[in-house]
C-alpha cells in the first residue's frame, strides 16, 4: 500500500447540511488499539460530535466508536474525549477563527492516509432556516435535471 494511499470511510453528510464550511484542517487521532480497529471496520458515526479547543490542545468531543466485537475485557470507551493531533500554528489559527461570532468546529471526514486514521476539521459557520431550505431546494432540482438528461437520452 502506498503511503499517499487515501480511503475515506465516512463523511459527515449531517455538518455539510447544517453549516457551511469555511476551511478545512487535517488532523491525527490519538486513539486506542481496539478503536482502530473498530474505525477500520467503519464501526462509529458521528452524532452530534464537535471539536473544542483546550490548553492549546485539540479535543473531539462524543464522537461514538462501537466496541470491538473480537476483542477481550480490555476494550475501549465508547464515548469519550479524544485528543486530536496537529501543529501549534494550525490550532492558533482555528483558535482565531472560532473565536469569531457563530463559527465553530466540526469534523467532517474520516480517513485512512497510508496506516493513519486522520480526521478532517472544518471551521463551520451555522446556516439559517432558509439556506437549508435553498440547498434542499437545488439538490432536488439537480436530481430533476439528472433524471431528465437520462430519459432524454435513451
Amino acid at each position: 500500500m502506498a503511503k499517499d494511499t487515501i480511503k475515506i470511510l465516512q463523511t459527515n453528510k449531517k455538518a455539510y447540511f447544517n453549516y457551511e464550511v469555511v476551511e478545512d484542517f487535517e488532523c491525527g487521532i490519538a486513539l486506542k488499539g481496539t478503536e482502530v480497529k473498530s474505525i477500520r471496520a467503519n464501526k462509529f458515526s458521528y452524532g452530534d460530535s464537535y471539536v473544542k479547543i483546550e490548553n492549546h490542545s485539540l479535543i473531539l468531543v462524543s464522537l461514538h466508536i462501537s466496541a470491538y466485537s473480537h476483542a477481550s475485557i480490555e476494550n475501549h470507551e465508547i464515548i469519550r474525549e479524544r485528543r486530536l493531533l496537529a501543529h501549534k500554528q494550525e490550532i492558533k489559527r482555528m483558535k482565531r477563527k472560532v473565536d469569531e461570532k457563530g463559527m465553530t468546529l466540526v469534523p467532517t471526514q474520516v480517513y485512512i492516509k497510508g496506516n493513519l486514521v486522520k480526521v478532517r476539521v472544518s471551521v463551520c459557520r451555522g446556516k439559517q432556516e432558509h439556506d437549508k431550505r435553498n440547498t434542499i431546494k437545488d439538490r432536488d432540482m439537480k436530481r430533476d435535471m439528472r433524471r431528465e438528461m437520462k430519459n432524454y437520452n435513451r
